[in-house]
């Protein structure tokens, strides 16, 4: 199924400010939370795309890559939803949102539960790599296979960064809400806060036995292969986020993202301009003049052009279809091949009385037509 846009699920405009964006989404957020449409398979949907949404136009990395790449810059092997984000992976990443937990708004019944929002949920730290693509994989799309040294659970203990289940117990400090109230007079009346439980740093739970492997932090490093997909038509410095693939997060948290920052291998024969590709293609002046059929490179092999008789130096031929595709997947780019006509350095004698006598002929003297004189012109014709 297509995604909507970002803009449009959030209902704001591309222009729309931080805290727009922000008032935006809690809106949304509210309006399909599953407490408050219990059973609603519809509203639970939209909620998550809601949170779908404010995961990228919240962040001003992804928002620039969304902004120029739409949804292809964002995901390459799994988006949002498709990285392994639950509904609890949801509510501890923007819970903020609702001042720490949900229940501020009440009467929503768990819509305040302090197990989702109040909790702190530890995330793990991204992984940025570069990856080189030639012309080839870049007009088709490449799936790559890396392997990187990274902080993966302990298999000793799942994760869970004590020796056994009976060596977590909930904090007494917080009972396991990972936050603690204060209640304070002031001449306005109660003020009620939330703050982090200094005991357990939020994650409502006590270890007392350590796991011996990871030293009670769930972690421990390990080489692992990762494969994503790229699609066609990337171009240099574009980053794409491999969701849920960065080092994971201590004991059972949210893992981070794996972020792919693409390079370009410079072809030897095209050069690339955005989705169009050029070739520079040197002719004889008897080629000029006689036209010839000429052999050029492209992404899928070698392609035959016919240069017409009297073709001048600097016009351009374009190809339609033949450049790269469009990221987003709105067509393709062409190849324009720019014809530069190679006026000999040396000639021999009989070569030169040729020349001599081709002087003086009316054919070979300059006549250009009025398209020939303006230079201008002649750019607008060809990238028009």
């Amino acid at each position: 199924m297509t995604k909507r846009d970002y803009y449009e699920v959030l209902g704001v405009a591309k222009g729309a400010s931080a805290e727009e964006i922000k008032k935006a989404y809690r809106k949304m957020a509210i309006k399909y939370h599953p407490d408050k449409n219990p059973g609603d398979k519809e509203a639970e949907e939209k909620f998550k795309e809601a949170a779908e949404a404010y995961d990228v136009l919240s962040n001003p990395d992804k928002k620039a890559r969304y902004d120029q790449f739409g949804h292809s810059g964002m995901n390459s092997g799994g988006g949002f939803s498709g990285g392994g984000f639950s509904m609890d992976d949801i509510f501890s990443q923007f819970g903020d949102i609702f001042g720490g937990h949900f229940g501020g708004f009440g009467g929503f019944g768990n819509f305040g539960s302090t197990s989702r929002g109040g909790r702190r949920v530890n995330r793990g730290s991204d992984i940025r790599i570069r990856v080189k693509l030639d012309l080839k994989e870049i007009a088709h799309g490449a799936e790559k296979k890396v392997k990187i040294n990274k902080q993966v659970s302990c298999k000793a203990c799942n994760g869970r960064g004590a020796k056994s289940e009976a060596d977590i117990r909930t904090c007494d400090t917080c009972k396991g809400s990972g936050q603690v109230t204060r209640v304070t007079q002031t001449f306005l009346g109660a003020m009620q806060t939330a703050s982090t439980c200094p005991t357990c740093n939020g994650e409502g739970k006590i270890i007392s036995k350590p796991c011996n492997s990871c030293s009670g932090s769930g972690l421990v490093k390990e080489m692992e292969e990762i494969s994503f997909k790229i699609p066609a038509g990337v171009a240099q410095g574009m980053q794409l986020t491999v969701q849920g693939k960065g080092n994971a997060a201590k004991r059972g948290g949210v893992n981070g993202d794996l972020l792919v920052v693409i390079e370009e291998d410079v072809h030897p024969e095209l050069q690339r301009d955005g989705n169009d590709l050029i070739y520079s293609l040197f002719i004889s002046v008897p080629d000029a003049v006689l036209g010839v059929d000429a052999e050029i490179p492209s992404v899928d092999g070698k392609l035959r052009i016919k240069v017409e008789p009297g073709t001048q130096s600097g016009k351009i031929l374009r190809l339609r279809g033949k450049g790269l595709p469009d990221v987003n997947g709105y067509g393709y780019g062409d190849l324009l091949v720019y014809i530069q006509i190679w006026t000999p350095r040396k000639i021999d004698k009989s070569e030169k009385e040729m020349l001599e006598k081709l002087r003086i002929s009316e054919n070979f003297k300059p006549n250009p037509s009025k398209e020939d004189r303006n230079f201008f012109e002649r750019m607008k014709k060809i990238f028009s």
